[in-house]
């Protein structure tokens, strides 16, 4: 079988992955939100509603229903791509999820810029100069940023240069009373630099800088650890040494021959980082009072929005399941050592 062939069959077998893999995280969501504790019905009417009111709704809401019946109902809605109408709101979860999502990935663009840039270049100067000062800083700098709780950073940002310092807005995307650029694209900063509106792209950015700061802080140490671990173990390499041995330069050897050595497992780093960025984002975006999809899946299970929640999760669920593919098949078209 020839080496395209392979590899098509490869991607093909990936992507079939993909509706299975989405099936199961669905009827996951569906079942743990079904046993959980707590009723839609009380979150909605609340405990003193009358048993004739709360029969009603649940009767319009269609909780009345055998179970095996609500999941057949959702899988099929599901299949047409209809996420269904919040139980609290009424709204289309869609349209909630539309709302929300350009924010959360505004969110992450930057926090990933951020960990990379100071991530990366903490790790190439820690694997270029072992057990030097640099490398000692950057290893402390990567095993402190790993194990700090994200909610205790964020919150010891707010509080050092929100509320001390008062450098920075301490929530929020834009300040109280602020007009909104036109929903262009979803972007505030894009949609605000579009708009031609200096002051919303001034404050868009002000509040911008402590969420993404803070979530890219906390990446970055995954990155530096990473990066220093591989090229470190590259430049032990004898064709290093080889190619050291022949007169190259240092900063040739490890532009030309080292770092690209080091791309599958940083490009396999940064595919995994995505999972990580749904549970670190989700205490950043509430810290922040971040209006992204996080902050929505949250109020969502505590007003127990049945299909908001699905929704929410299926949404995520996607984006990272086809994220982590698309990794799968960059590396399987990379290295031709992969087996297919």
């Amino acid at each position: 079988m020839s080496t395209k062939k392979a590899l098509f069959k490869y991607i093909l077998s990936r992507l079939t992955l993909l509706p299975i893999m989405l099936w199961i995280i669905s009827s996951l969501v569906f079942i743990l939100l079904r046993i959980a504790p707590g009723d839609p019905v009380d979150a909605i009417l609340g405990t003193r509603a009358n048993e004739f009111a709360r029969e009603s709704l649940r009767i319009k809401l269609g909780l009345d229903k055998p179970l095996i019946n609500q999941y057949i109902e959702y899988l099929n809605q599901l299949i047409h791509g209809n996420l269904g109408i919040s139980l609290n709101t009424q709204e289309p979860v869609k349209v909630i999820i539309s709302k929300a999502l350009p924010a959360s990935l505004e969110l992450a663009i930057f926090s990933i810029l951020i960990a990379s840039l100071v991530g990366y270049l903490i790790g190439f100067l820690g694997a270029v100069k072992p057990e030097s000062k640099i490398d000692f800083s950057g290893r402390i700098f990567g095993i402190g940023t790993y194990a700090l709780p994200p909610f205790w950073a964020a919150m010891l940002i707010q509080i050092i240069f929100a509320v001390f310092l008062g450098w920075l807005p301490i929530g929020g995307r834009l300040p109280p009373g602020a007009i909104p650029p036109p929903p262009i694209t979803g972007f505030l900063l894009l949609d605000s630099i579009l708009d031609k509106n200096v002051e919303i792209i001034f404050s868009s950015i002000q509040h911008l800088i402590l969420p993404s700061v803070t979530l890219g802080i906390l990446l970055s140490g995954i990155f530096s650890r990473a990066l220093r671990l591989n090229l470190e173990e590259v430049l032990k390499k004898d064709y290093i040494e080889a190619a050291k041995s022949r007169g190259i330069n240092n900063s040739r050897v490890l532009v030309k021959h080292a770092l690209p050595n080091t791309l599958l497992p940083i490009l396999t780093i940064t595919g995994l980082t995505v999972s990580s960025l749904v549970g670190g984002a989700l205490l950043i975006e509430i810290t922040f009072s971040w209006p992204g999809i996080a902050l929505g899946l949250q109020e969502a299970i505590n007003q127990r929005d049945y299909p908001v929640v699905q929704g929410i999760v299926v949404v995520i669920s996607s984006l990272v399941v086809m994220i982590s593919v698309c990794i799968d098949i960059a590396i399987a078209y990379i290295d031709p050592r992969v087996s297919y």
